[in-house]
């Protein structure tokens, strides 16, 4: 039998079972974050630029890294990483990050570890499926997506975009129905 083999065996048996039995942490001292080093959400553009220039974990390249999305006031900075960061991706609405995502290099970094590490700061996702595990509080959701990428993204934000997109839906509908009703 393989290393690998092994290992899963181990998480599934000796590992997983702990987990599962933890209870979910949301008390001020495991709360979600919403920054990762220097980087949080809500933060301006301006302010991005500036902490990616002194994290020796991004290669930022200033504006070349950063497009501007037709959509409502959106950028989206991409930059390379170093070392554990493979790339990052951080998405602005109205001048504010909502969504951060980093990919890691998964010959430096495991899911395996990532996942352990925060079920043992913020307990036990709050969904888990074979794709990603997201732990979500009031206004925030932090996620392990696979193979290796983890997000911070401002649940406020996100839910407006959700809601302002089935608005645009439901009046393409209305509009559709109306022209076909002219015949």
């Amino acid at each position: 039998m393989n290393r690998r083999c092994i290992g899963l065996i181990l998480f599934f048996c000796l590992v997983l079972p702990g987990i599962w039995a933890q209870n979910g942490n949301n008390d001020a001292e495991n709360a979600l974050p919403r920054q990762f080093r220097e980087l949080t959400l809500g933060m301006s553009l301006d302010e991005l630029k500036s902490a990616l220039q002194r994290d020796t974990l991004f290669n930022f390249r200033g504006d070349r890294d950063v497009s501007f999305l037709p959509a409502r006031e959106e950028s989206l900075v991409e930059v390379s990483g170093s070392s554990f960061i493979r790339r990052a991706f951080f998405q602005l609405r109205d001048g504010a990050v909502f969504i951060m995502a980093f990919t890691l290099n998964t010959d430096m970094m495991d899911h395996y570890s990532v996942f352990t590490g925060l079920v043992e700061k913020y307990g036990q996702p709050t969904r888990l499926n074979p794709r990603e595990s997201v732990w979500e509080s009031d206004d925030v959701y932090v996620a392990i997506e696979r193979p290796l990428t983890v997000k911070y993204i401002d649940k406020n934000v996100f839910n407006d975009i959700i809601n302002e997109s089935d608005l645009i839906q439901s009046h393409r509908i209305r509009q559709r129905q109306e022209f076909l009703d002219e015949f």
